[in-house]
């Protein structure tokens, strides 16, 4: 037992320390020294403060760490990134990954898994990355737009406090206040005439359904009227006239005759004009025509 002296004993301590020191450190890592994983190389132009032990994932699944970074000097911006990932993964060919960031300056890569179940992605092959800024970067494309609404705000501020410090503004506001009263005055005036009608509108509905009632009676006997044999008695009528108007323009009849004759018409009018004559003449010497004496005696 001489063997373990103190220095060896001091030296064993230093040994297992550091062995202790390493594994720890890779497990603050996120490093797994004796997980069973496969190496693939993962391209990005940039990086975005990617650094080793990141994690990566896979449908938010972790499935490995970023190993080690290497940056190009052959291909000019070109950044290769080892990544450890899990051996049972199986990568899809034309998969892609993306360097994603949160609000707490956090970085992870996601890997976006292709639909391709007959071609895998093998091990030691490279992997085409890019990065997603997420909320991050779409804050950044509104700082040029915030920048240049910055001087318009300023002028629509500065315009404000004008209108503002106008007097014809707290003028307004009172002129508001007086409209706001009067429209409450009229709200209730109009909540009263509403009680109004409400308290009315019993009997307007029972004469409307009175009038309906007579109107549906109206209906009922209009349904009733026999109309084809009146429209029947109607053309029966208008061609009896019909007739009738013929034969007063036709030259047969005595009414016929009487109206389109005009000799008819003289001889009327001359023995009319005679029977006047004679009844003036009448009139005048009745004794040529009434013989009457008592002695039989004749007078001219």
């Amino acid at each position: 037992m001489k063997f373990l002296t103190k220095e060896i004993k001091i030296a064993l301590v230093a040994v297992c320390g550091l062995v202790i020191l390493f594994f720890g450190m890779n497990f603050l890592k996120g490093l797994n020294l004796f997980s069973s994983a496969n190496k693939y190389y993962i391209s990005f132009k940039n990086i975005s403060g990617l650094s080793s032990s990141s994690p990566i994932y896979a449908d938010g699944y972790k499935v490995g760490v970023v190993k080690n970074i290497k940056y190009d000097y052959n291909k000019s911006g070109e950044i290769m990134v080892e990544a450890d990932i899990d051996q049972e993964l199986r990568i899809p060919k034309g998969s892609s990954a993306e360097i994603v960031s949160d609000m707490l300056g956090n970085v992870k890569v996601n890997l976006l898994l292709a639909t391709n179940p007959r071609e895998r992605v093998m091990p030691g092959e490279t992997i085409m990355g890019g990065i997603n800024d997420g909320a991050l970067g779409k804050m950044k494309d509104m700082v040029p737009v915030v920048m240049g609404m910055l001087p318009k705000l300023d002028s629509i501020v500065t315009t404000l406090n004008i209108l503002l410090a106008d007097p014809a503004i707290a003028q307004s506001l009172h002129n508001v206040n007086t409209i706001t009263g009067n429209l409450t005055v009229t709200t209730t005036r109009i909540n009263t005439l509403l009680a109004g009608l409400n308290r009315s509108v019993p009997g307007v509905v029972s004469r409307a359904d009175s009038t309906l009632y007579n109107a549906n009676l109206l209906a009922k006997k209009l349904n009733n009227i026999d109309v084809e044999g009146t429209m029947a008695k109607v053309d029966a009528t208008l061609a009896n006239v019909e007739e009738l108007t013929a034969k007063l323009n036709s030259n047969e009849g005595t009414i016929g005759l009487l109206m389109r004759d005009p000799s008819l018409y003289n001889n009327l009018n001359s023995t009319m004009r005679s029977a006047d004559s004679l009844l003036i003449d009448l009139k005048a010497h009745p004794k040529r025509y009434v013989h009457f004496s008592l002695f039989g005696r004749k007078d001219n």
